[in-house]
């Protein structure tokens, strides 16, 4: 009974944040901040470079109201998205349009026939917007979340690392409610470019004044509220699951600091289960995001969401795409995570 009394004072004092003086404490704080933003800003740069391909992919299946299934057959893409060739359908034996087979298959599918008609670097259309809003976004998630985790720490006396599960959770959500309000106006208009050809918006800049013009600007929060109902769950779990994983792998590894391939894994799972938990919100987002612009109705999160449920189900269309939101999630978010640990520990060297 002592000795686990004694073990948890010990743990506790190992874990307490050092007092220092005002001045070192407030010039420590900002270069801590500094290296908060470039680490996070660097690894969410890296993780959306290098599935653009595939998010543009996922985009398109979430806006358009066909049925996409790797199993059974559904009809073909979005006209407004793809090219002509995409748009003439498969006639089968009896003159009428053959069914196809959708799902992870066809995106790969899609993403070559766009490379075929479009060109190689068409399959990063939309990626400097996505660039203009993740840096940010992910700087200030990221940042946001080392400040909520030392806040929430002081409070519950223990360094962020050691946070008990729930406010590890709350840490995570607010960072990403904090990044997303402060960086939609950019998603609306990467979600634009990606599902709209190179005539109708020729860079970031025409996004945004044609949709001023003809949309008002209030259209740049249209979908606002999805967002952020879905970010709640998506970056509370994806924090604290990464977390978790990390905790448990000191405890039972008995080694301070993960491999960065074990880093990836964690960051892969962290992914996986946030972005599951969160996806039918997700497409609710994109459907609002884009109704200007693919014919669908501009109308509320409940209306949209059960249109989509009434006229494609609930499992074909609130999870429409997470197939390949499975494929290219996980690589994203184990890329993230692993970038920004990885550039902590070395600015950390770098400083001392």
């Amino acid at each position: 009974m002592g000795n686990g009394v004694k073990e948890g004072v010990v743990r506790l004092r190992e874990d307490a944040e050092p007092i220092l003086p005002a001045h070192v404490s407030s010039k420590t704080d900002h270069r801590q901040v500094l290296s908060s933003l470039l680490s996070g800003a660097l690894a969410g740069a890296l993780a959306k470079t290098a599935v653009a391909p595939l998010d543009r992919t996922k985009i398109i299946f979430q806006v358009s109201s066909k049925r996409f299934s790797a199993k059974a057959p559904g009809p073909s893409p979005p006209i407004c998205t793809l090219s002509s060739a995409w748009t003439q359908p498969t006639l089968g034996i009896d003159g009428r349009p053959a069914p196809r087979i959708l799902g992870v298959v066809e995106a790969f599918r899609v993403l070559y026939f766009t490379y075929l008609n479009e060109g190689f670097l068409s399959l990063w259309r939309g990626n400097s917007a996505t660039m203009v809003r993740v840096v940010p976004y992910a700087a200030i998630q990221f940042s946001a979340h080392e400040e909520y985790k030392r806040l929430l720490g002081s409070y519950y006396g223990f360094r962020g690392e050691a946070l008990p599960p729930w406010p590890r959770l709350l840490a995570g959500a607010l960072a990403g409610t904090t990044a997303a309000s402060l960086t939609y106006p950019l998603d609306l208009v990467r979600a634009r470019m990606a599902v709209t050809p190179k005539e109708m918006y020729s860079n970031i800049f025409h996004v945004f004044i044609r949709i001023s013009r003809e949309e008002g600007l209030k259209t740049l929060y249209h979908g606002f509220i999805p967002t952020v109902l879905g970010v709640i769950p998506y970056a509370g779990l994806s924090f604290f699951t990464y977390e978790t994983l990390k905790s448990l792998h000191r405890e039972y590894s008995g080694r301070l600091q993960p491999y960065p391939f074990e880093r990836m894994i964690f960051g892969a799972c962290a992914g996986l289960i946030g972005q599951s938990a969160s996806y039918p919100l997700d497409v609710v987002r994109r459907r609002m995001q884009t109704a200007g612009v693919t014919g669908h109705q501009r109308t509320s999160i409940a209306r949209t969401m059960h249109t989509i449920m009434r006229e494609e189900g609930v499992v074909r269309g609130l999870y429409k795409g997470l197939s390949m939101n499975w494929l290219k999630g996980p690589i994203a978010v184990g890329i993230s995570f692993t970038t920004f640990d990885l550039m902590q520990i070395l600015l950390r060297h770098l400083q001392s």
